[in-house]
């Protein structure tokens, strides 16, 4: 596996995404990989959640970091974050 580096804007959007490092490093170490816009690649893993996030319950939280692959490491140029599943009312 390749040296997985953060842009600063990567590490600002975490905390704003409900995400962590280490989530973002197992999404890319050991989540599905898709392609993404301008060339660039993204991992997406889901993470048993069952917490609330902006004041709604939720059981999955997705966490899909965008990445440039270059030739010695992955940069972490953002980080998305997807809730799923949880109350209906």
């Amino acid at each position: 596996m390749k040296p997985i580096e953060f842009s600063q804007h990567a590490l600002d959007q975490l905390a704003d995404r409900g995400a962590t490092k280490e989530e973002v490093i197992r999404a890319i170490e050991q989540g599905e990989e898709v392609p993404a816009k301008k060339g660039r690649t993204a991992f997406r893993k889901n993470f048993s959640f069952e917490s609330k996030w902006k004041g709604k319950f939720y059981e999955v939280k997705q966490v899909m970091p965008i990445v440039v692959d270059e030739n010695d490491k992955y940069v972490v140029i953002t980080v998305f974050t997807y809730y799923f599943g949880g109350e209906s009312k």
